[in-house]
């Protein structure tokens, strides 16, 4: 009955902070699309489906904190409405109180493993693909009328209007980028064309192109009947798109080669990252525990206690990002990857341990009466 009531809170709790710390995540993260998604003319259904695709990797990240954060809270604020002193009275010890934490904790272990290991990468795959798709569409390109648009870095197109069949009327294209030899090309109409294989171009008629000779700074003006731009890839590829290691599942970054040896470093790293990270949702748990099960009483609240506890789990997730940095320039060091998220929680579980057999439970507070001690 007891475990019940503490794991419904605690369940409550990490699904409320969690879905919190996730949609904070993806607003950030959408601000990066709005460029994207307002040059291709693209809809508000498209724009949420493309970041809703980020929403597993975020959860990784934020489970294991939600937790710890949750844990804490609800464990501070059951020994502040004496709950803790009750059931350490009826008998419960430090384990006997974590356990719906630690069960809670496994659960998500699990639920993260799903998201490392499965949906995570084909979400991400799924995501840049149809990023790529996007940018590489000319198709979809729009370009507004009676405004200069830039398409690319250094790359700015000025429409005076559009007619028919995407017809494009009044041209004026400001080319940089050759820095060295910057192109500006004018023409009476033209229209935007993707190939079958190449970058798209853009195809002019009845104009003129101007260039200044560098050096001499003498103009050169030439006019045509027909002339045809590349514009590059809009932003995108123009290859083939080339798969991320987020994007790739583990047993192909535990076993491809890359063609360089620090792509095959950051393919390594990642497959033991994504075999390592689940397990904070057990270290932080056990963190929080520790911090909140252990030491004497007191009513008058856990503040240094929290603070500490919180400072441990900033520590550990520090120690879990340089060893990922570590890892990253030398394959050897991949161990510290689980080392920094095991180690955290074998300490905290010593701790607890202690507390559980070794070292004194917590005194519990003897009940008084308005006349005194009874």
């Amino acid at each position: 009955m007891i475990t019940r009531y503490i794991l419904r809170q605690l369940t409550t709790g990490t699904l409320l902070v969690a879905a919190g710390l996730a949609v904070i995540l993806w607003l950030t993260q959408s601000l990066r699309l709005i460029e994207t998604i307002i040059s291709k003319g693209l809809g508000m259904g498209t724009f949420i489906s493309m970041t809703m695709l980020l929403m597993p990797s975020f959860l990784v990240i934020v489970l294991p904190i939600a937790l710890f954060a949750v844990i804490l809270f609800t464990y501070n604020r059951l020994n502040g409405d004496r709950e803790l002193v009750v059931m350490r009275a009826v008998g419960l010890g430090p384990f006997g109180l974590a356990r719906p934490a630690l069960l809670l904790a496994f659960v998500l272990m699990l639920v993260t493993y799903g998201l490392t290991l499965y949906v995570a990468p084909l979400s991400v795959e799924t995501f840049r693909e149809t990023r790529w798709k996007v940018r590489n569409d000319v198709a979809g390109l729009v370009l507004e009328a009676g405004a200069f648009n830039e398409l690319e870095e250094n790359l700015t197109v000025y429409v005076r209007d559009t007619g028919p069949d995407d017809t494009l009327i009044g041209l004026l294209i400001h080319d940089k980028r050759d820095v060295a030899a910057p192109v500006t090309v004018m023409a009476e109409r033209g229209a935007l064309v993707q190939p079958d294989s190449g970058p798209p171009r853009i195809l002019m008629e009845n104009g003129n192109r101007q260039e200044v000779t560098p050096g001499t700074g003498q103009l050169s003006l030439l006019y045509f009947d027909r002339h045809v731009m590349e514009l590059g890839s809009l932003g995108g590829d123009a290859g083939p798109r080339y798969r991320d290691a987020r994007e790739r599942p583990l047993l192909e970054l535990l076993t491809t080669t890359a063609s360089n040896e620090s792509e095959t470093r950051k393919f390594r790293v990642e497959a033991h990252q994504r075999l390592a990270s689940p397990l904070l949702n057990i270290s932080f748990a056990l963190i929080a525990l520790a911090t909140m099960l252990t030491g004497p009483f007191n009513r008058h609240g856990q503040g240094r206690r929290v603070i500490g506890g919180v400072s441990a789990m900033i520590l550990a997730q520090s120690f879990g990002l340089a060893a990922v940095n570590l890892a990253s320039d030398s394959l050897t060091l991949i161990p510290l990857i689980y080392v920094a998220a095991i180690v955290p929680g074998l300490i905290a579980l010593g701790i607890l341990a202690r507390a559980s057999s070794g070292g004194k439970a917590p005194p519990v507070p003897r009940a008084t009466t308005a006349g005194g001690p009874s």
